[in-house]
């Protein structure tokens, strides 16, 4: 349902509606430089533009946690390098994560590959453990040389959500209290997923591939 003149209430709706069956909550929708936890609104969303939604679920007493950025229409080369990237920290960092391996170390892989393409990524906002709680230890800052404490272990239950920018990482919040935007107005893309740290195996509650947005 996402294209041009679809507004992100619009987006807001469906998911409600699906609340009813299933989901608990809404969504967040960040458009173009909202970085995350964007309210959704009448806005009309624009050929051109990118959106992120994030969904949380509440099933059997645990949550879930993920959200994707997708293509408004015919988007620039800009934006689509922009959104492949993030996609493509994701899965780098997943592809390291495995019981024994600090938690601080995700970092360096995001940035490393988030830089070399030219971009930046943000610190305000990281990955966390998710269980019972909707968010409990341990944080997974996306940047590098972060200072973030522990080890995975089989059983660790836990997000990672890079969010990265074209511009500089610096981010405000807008005076609703919650939506975060980039500082200097540039665009922001999201990937996120609720990973199962398992032995031998890791299992990625996944989303989708970004072919598909």
């Amino acid at each position: 349902m996402i294209k041009p003149g679809v507004t992100t209430e619009e987006i807001d709706h469906a998911v409600h509606l699906a609340c009813i069956y299933n989901f608990p909550k809404s969504c967040c929708t960040s458009v173009n430089e909202v970085i995350c936890h964007g309210i959704p609104d009448r806005r009309p969303l624009q050929e051109g533009d990118i959106v992120n939604v994030d969904i949380t679920l509440y099933r059997n007493g645990y949550h879930g946690d993920l959200n994707e950025t997708f293509f408004v229409g015919d988007v620039d080369e800009g934006a689509r390098k922009l959104v492949q990237t993030t996609y493509e920290c994701l899965m780098q960092v997943i592809d390291a994560v495995k019981p024994g391996v600090r938690y601080r170390e995700l970092g360096n892989i995001i940035q490393k590959h988030a830089q070399a393409n030219g971009f930046s990524v943000v610190r305000s906002y990281c990955g966390h453990g998710i269980h019972k709680l909707f968010h409990t230890a341990p944080n997974v800052p996306h940047y590098a040389k972060n200072k973030a404490v522990g080890v995975m272990k089989s059983g660790h239950v836990f997000t990672i959500e890079p969010m990265i920018c074209e511009g500089g990482w610096q981010d405000e919040t807008w005076p609703d209290g919650w939506t975060a935007v980039t500082r200097d107005g540039k665009r922001s893309a999201q990937f996120e997923h609720t990973l199962l740290c398992s032995k031998p195996a890791l299992l990625p509650y996944k989303a989708a591939d970004v072919s598909d947005v």
